[in-house]
């Protein structure tokens, strides 16, 4: 195994080893491989097939008047390497933060990159509509879990560890089914089984 240590902005130090310990005692020490992403020049990774390198070309080198076309070529190099829909808003955000484009840069990317810009508001937005679905729907099972919980404490008393473990894993129809089960069962393992 080889640590390489990753500097988002210029290094300050050229130091390629880290120790740490005490007057008696080393607790740690290893040299590691130093790569300083603002020393490398954007021209030579813009058209790389690797997704880290794209992901980071905000943080290399390249004149302030390119950041809008740096920024598409991050963003074109996730949309190409990264298959991942929840991956892909997570980089985003990531290649969004290090960029740090400005209102009139985000114009120009529009403009410049209708169809990328397009793509991935589209692509955001879709994701955000599935993630408020999935929340909602987790939403409304919790609620039916935790009706059904009431609802078996109250005709049974506390309930076992197990009994609540099941229940806080069951999918919605177990829940309704079970809940149907309360009004006529005269033991918890008859409402659960």
């Amino acid at each position: 195994m080889v640590p390489v240590v990753i500097f988002l902005r210029a290094a300050s130090s050229v130091a390629t080893q880290l120790r740490l310990g005490g007057e008696r005692h080393v607790y740690l020490d290893f040299h590691y491989l130093r790569c300083a992403l603002a020393e490398l020049t954007f021209e030579d990774y813009r058209d790389s097939d690797n997704l880290v390198a794209r992901l980071t070309l905000p943080n290399m080198h390249y004149p302030p008047e390119r950041r809008v076309e740096v920024y598409a070529q991050a963003v074109r190099g996730l949309t190409a390497l990264e298959p991942d829909p929840e991956k892909r808003l997570k980089y985003l955000d990531f290649i969004d933060i290090y960029a740090a484009l400005d209102d009139n840069e985000r114009k120009q990317y529009t403009q410049d990159y209708p169809d990328e810009a397009q793509t991935m508001s589209r692509f955001a937005e879709r994701f955000r509509e599935e993630g408020m679905q999935q929340g909602m729907q987790q939403g409304m099972q919790q609620g039916e879990a935790r009706v059904l919980v009431r609802q078996l404490r109250l005709r049974f008393g506390e309930l076992p560890e197990a009994a609540q473990a099941r229940i806080a894993q069951a999918n919605e129809s177990t829940l309704l089914e079970w809940s149907e089960r309360v009004l006529t069962a005269t033991s918890l393992d008859e409402v659960l089984h």
